[in-house]
């Protein structure tokens, strides 16, 4: 077990997770916006090699401590995969918290040039649809279901019919949260605050990206347990992208610009999980190194400077190509 992967309570829902959990965005679909994803996977994208690949990055993690794994309809087949392999393991319910998300379907056909690999819609049809779908496979295992991509603009937080049906589902057991994009994310998880309803809000947080900080900390003080997605800003803070001031940062205290990436996450207050996203063994070695990785006011106030403007880190983000 990786020291400093000690389980421990998130939010008021009291959900038992590690510091550091596992997003299968990457690994339940051929293709995805990860910067170098090719080099990453290689050439062999068929259903019966990432099934490979994600059981294995699941049995490492596993092994090393971790107890929460992040998934959602659209991540492809990655709830099928998850739930094949917390059976194919005998993992009991409740033995690690498994969180999904409705809101995104899969569209893209395993194929690697889809015209749309995913389509959004937040109503309660889409709700009742997915929830379905997702208990389907992943049974009693599910323990947080969450909105996928909620924005202030879409009017989800508004509508009484979806919030009626997550209402039920949270009073059958299922804790509930949301997950939040775009520049106006501390406007969604104010609002989300607002509502009163929620357990939990994931949103992107980054050394690019810290706009969100401050709501963040403010929903954590109110009773939200915080998952912290994107840290490593969909590759651009890796090896593969790494700006020269975290490259040499990180070449300074011998890991990789990954793990430092992510020991700013962890060591946010307010932050309760922080998903990898590996995509194979080594690069989940890689983030879990993060754990035992320093962070320091002077080390923040040196990387202080990489950090965007919200719209236009998020246009950045839109302009990725799925490969």
């Amino acid at each position: 077990m990786t020291e400093g992967l000690a389980v421990r309570p998130l939010g008021r829902a009291g959900l038992p997770v590690t510091p550091v959990g596992i997003g299968l965005a990457a690994l339940g679909r051929p293709a995805y916006i990860t910067l170098g994803r090719a080099e990453d996977l290689g050439d062999d994208r068929s259903v019966a090699a990432m099934r490979a690949r994600t059981w294995a990055v699941l049995d490492a993690a596993l092994a090393a401590g971790v107890r929460y794994f992040d998934v959602a309809r659209s991540y492809g087949r990655a709830e099928e995969f998850l739930g094949g392999w917390l059976r194919a393991r005998a993992i009991a319910p409740g033995a690690v918290t498994v969180g999904s998300k409705w809101g995104y379907a899969y569209v893209g056909d395993w194929r690697l040039d889809a015209d749309r690999h995913e389509v959004k819609e937040l109503s309660a049809t889409r709700l009742r649809d997915q929830l379905g779908q997702t208990r389907a496979l992943l049974g009693e295992h599910l323990s947080l279901y969450q909105i996928h991509s909620a924005t202030v603009e879409s009017g989800v937080l508004d509508d009484q019919e979806v919030l009626a049906g997550l209402r039920e589902l949270r009073a059958a057991g299922v804790a509930v949260g949301l997950s939040t994009t775009g520049p106006r994310q501390a406007d969604t998880i104010d609002r989300a605050v607002e509502a009163g309803l929620f357990d939990t809000v994931q949103a992107t947080w980054n050394l690019l990206t810290r706009s969100a900080g401050p709501a963040l900390a403010r929903a954590h003080r109110a009773g939200l347990g915080v998952i912290v997605k994107e840290g490593v800003a969909n590759g651009r803070l890796t090896a593969h992208a790494a700006p020269p001031a975290l490259a040499r940062a990180a070449r300074e205290r011998g890991v990789a610009p990954d793990a430092l990436a992510l020991a700013a996450v962890l060591a946010q207050p307010w932050a309760g999980v922080v998903l990898s996203g590996a995509a194979s063994v080594d690069q989940l070695h890689s983030n879990l190194s993060a754990v035992g990785t320093g962070w320091d006011a002077e080390l923040d106030e040196r990387l202080s400077g990489l950090a965007e403007e919200p719209e236009d880190y998020w246009a950045t983000r839109s302009s990725l190509k799925w490969q």
